[in-house]
């Protein structure tokens, strides 16, 4: 069995490849190096510089290297920037989504393991997210999230496409030192690129109902992460059963405050941060069960916050 990996140059992506590596899978990486880094694929791997709205090369892709199931995890994904940004979003989203499957179709690759979001539920009234909690996504990134799901279970129906959507928050830390988060709008990279140029971290409010009064946040090691997505693939691959999507959570959350505190512990820099207003519509708590992808996916958090703060510190470090 081969997978073909979309967005498998960048952080989440790269990581999902090692997975499959490891399981002994096969698998070719197509990335339009957007936001990925070509030294991010592992030298015996096919990696093939590309958009996923070209079908054309799409087509060729599927047919050279002979690929039986796509992990789709390539998009633009940060949630922010697309409301400023909402043609691009949704060009690069649901239409590139809808142009792989076209392509998935025309070639009879009929498994899919896709790259949801936690972003499709925007703010639940409920202490736990369930795979159940109505969906209300706040930005076009969340809203193209949950469209991608909608084009999945339609292709279902069309085409017997058998897929899995994976709806997770916060992703952080590393699984090889060599790869690690590059964004400029996540938590972690933020706080370690201020930490690193003398500058003090900044986080939104101290004043949320909460144990310590910073907002509380699903925290995922991204090598458990990656596990999870290739869990997903191989019960496609074995014809078991699966859900149309999974939460991948902690059930249990993480303060920004305890993080500043790890980040102290492990970095030996010591800072107090500075506080900022809350941002608009951030919720106190948002927090999801992972029951059924315990149950399916081979999910656990097998990596503790100290742990997570630590293989993201190092790899970012050894890059440097």
């Amino acid at each position: 069995m081969t997978w073909l990996v979309t967005g498998g140059a960048g952080y989440i992506g790269a990581h999902v490849v090692r997975a499959l590596l490891d399981a002994e899978l096969r698998a070719v990486v197509i990335d339009d190096l957007s936001s990925g880094h070509e030294r991010f694929v592992p030298d015996d791997v096919p990696f093939v510089r590309g958009s996923i709205l070209d079908g054309g090369l799409l087509l060729d892709v599927l047919d050279e290297h002979r690929i039986t199931g796509v992990i789709h995890v390539a998009g633009f994904k940060y949630a922010g920037v697309s409301v400023q940004r909402p043609l691009h979003t949704y060009e690069q989203n649901v239409t590139g989504t809808a142009v792989l499957l076209g392509a998935m179709q025309e070639r009879g690759v009929d498994r899919m393991v896709f790259s949801s979001s936690a972003a499709v539920y925007g703010t639940p009234d409920v202490d736990l997210v369930t795979e159940d909690t109505p969906k209300s996504p706040e930005s076009p990134y969340g809203e193209s999230k949950l469209i991608g799901e909608w084009l999945l279970r339609d292709q279902e129906v069309a085409s017997g496409l058998r897929h899995t959507s994976l709806r997770y928050f916060n992703v952080v830390g590393s699984g090889d030192p060599s790869v690690y988060d590059t964004s400029p709008h996540n938590l972690f990279p933020l706080v370690f690129e201020a930490l690193v140029a003398g500058r003090t971290p900044r986080i939104n409010g101290d004043d949320y109902p909460t144990p310590d009064g910073t907002a509380v946040r699903d925290y995922l090691h991204v090598a458990d992460l990656a596990i999870s997505h290739v869990a997903a693939a191989r019960r496609l691959d074995a014809g078991e059963s699966v859900e149309r999507a999974y939460n991948l959570g902690g059930g249990e959350g993480i303060s920004v405050g305890q993080i500043m505190s790890t980040v102290r512990e492990v970095t030996g820099i010591e800072f107090e941060p500075d506080i900022g207003p809350r941002r608009a519509g951030d919720p106190a708590r948002i927090v999801a069960s992972g029951e059924l992808a315990a149950r399916d996916l081979e999910w656990r958090m097998r990596h503790s916050l100290r742990e997570m703060v630590e293989s993201a510190w190092v790899a970012r470090t050894a890059a440097h």
